[in-house]
């Protein structure tokens, strides 16, 4: 059936509106906040840059992960390890927010304040505008919808105990052999009840408070890496969270207009820890070398990061999912050693080489991976301070990797020093 249309009628209601309404003018964007992101499969030294950043932070931010994830940071000799926190906390003016895409076990949370706080820092402020390692089964009983929050704690606690005895009773129906003191847990959570209520903001309102009100310097804190990520990253091997890009915004309850720079780390080499593909990892003396000279052991786990050649494939990878405006390359130094340093940059199947990192971990198991070679520095660069300071091939090596994937190592708001800021902090 059509309908007749006046001839004055403007298509897709565009033009001479003679409307008496208010022009509603489009909102402002307000402050912008500045994302740093682990490129690879994590460890890659996010907490350095955060801390970096931090000095002239606000707000710092933690929105997807638990306590499964470790950053260490080193201020004034004093090493200090993260787990929950956001690296930035180290700075005493710095309001630390946990938004609602972090899963929050309460006992570490208390136990990682307290044991930092120890170590000589102020106290700063800190909100959970949110919800054991091994994080998994949280994030699944939040797909199920039978998570418990911490707005469930917060509100009626004989309704959360009702709901805790439910989620208790479905572990241990699937697990025989779990034994869960169900009274003894509650009596520890109504205990956290009042510690926790001076700490709890709506995650939401809090941070369009942050946006749109005064100037304001927001830094957010990825934890894990793209290689890790639930979605993008290396399946099934990978952690229970967004933590590419889009998991800020659904991580903080924020619009991605408000995302400004985006910094991808990255390591001068690549590691990972526990199993799944790793194409261009050395089971010989260089990954020995790396592991050895890097310390590569993992934060959290306490277990040797396996270790091999930059890998540039699955660097673009992440910079097509995340847009990065920057990179910061960490732990440079520990390549000074080698006379040749080679470079992944593209793989092949049978011979073949294929356009895309693949997403099947059978076929990325399969991978051969064609590498440049480019000549090593055999030089000390743990003194450098800025980029002008390190060797022409130490130069050479980042510049190619700035080639390659088409983004720069700085960007003027920093540093001029950033390309090497952070690799000699500790």
């Amino acid at each position: 059936m059509s309908e007749s249309r006046s001839k004055d009628a403007v298509p897709n209601g565009a033009a001479h509106s003679t409307s008496t309404e208010p022009h509603v003018a489009r909102p402002n964007i307000g402050n912008r906040v500045t994302v740093v992101l682990g490129a690879q499969w994590g460890d890659e030294g996010k907490g350095k840059v955060v801390d970096l950043l931090a000095q002239d932070a606000d707000i710092v931010c933690r929105c997807q992960g638990g306590n499964n994830a470790g950053h260490t940071v080193v201020v004034d000799s004093v090493e200090y390890d993260f787990h929950l926190l956001p690296s930035g906390i180290i700075n005493p003016k710095v309001t630390a927010f946990i938004g609602n895409g972090v899963v929050i076990h309460l006992p570490g949370l208390f136990e990682e304040a307290e044991k930092n706080a120890c170590k000589g820092k102020n106290s700063p402020v800190l909100c959970l505008g949110t919800t054991k390692k091994g994080i998994g089964p949280v994030y699944s009983a939040k797909a199920a919808r039978s998570g418990l929050r911490i707005c469930d704690l917060m509100s009626d606690f004989t309704q959360f105990s009702e709901r805790f005895k439910v989620l208790a009773s479905q572990y241990q129906s699937m697990y025989p052999t779990l034994v869960i003191d169900i009274d003894g847990e509650l009596s520890k959570l109504r205990d956290y009840v009042e510690k926790v209520k001076p700490m709890v903001r709506d995650g939401v309102f809090y941070m369009y408070g942050a946006l749109h009100g005064p100037p304001k310097n927001i830094l957010v804190e990825g934890a894990n890496a793209a290689l890790l990520d639930i979605d993008f990253g290396t399946y099934p091997f990978v952690t229970s969270s967004n933590c590419t890009v889009g998991g800020v915004c659904t991580g903080l309850g924020m619009p991605p207009q408000n995302v400004g720079e985006v910094y991808g780390v990255v390591k001068a080499y690549t590691t990972r820890v526990g199993i799944g593909a790793f194409p261009s990892e050395q089971f010989n003396d260089i990954g020995e070398l790396l592991q050895t000279r890097g310390k590569e052991v993992g934060v959290t786990t306490g277990r040797k990061r396996r270790c091999g050649w930059l890998d540039l494939v699955l660097i673009k990878y992440a910079h097509m999912i995340n847009g990065f405006t920057a990179l910061a390359l960490t732990k440079l130094d520990i390549l000074d050693v080698l006379p040749e340093i080679k470079v992944g940059v593209s793989y092949s199947v049978n011979g073949e080489n294929i356009p895309n990192f693949p997403a099947n971990q059978e076929v990325l198991q399969s991978v051969e991976v064609q590498y440049d070679t480019l000549p090593g520095w055999n030089s000390d660069t743990s003194t450098a301070r800025t980029f002008d300071e390190l060797p022409e091939n130490a130069q050479k090596y980042v510049r190619y990797i700035e080639e390659h994937l088409g983004v720069p190592g700085k960007n003027p708001p920093l540093l001029n020093t950033w390309r090497c800021q952070v690799d000699q902090m500790g």
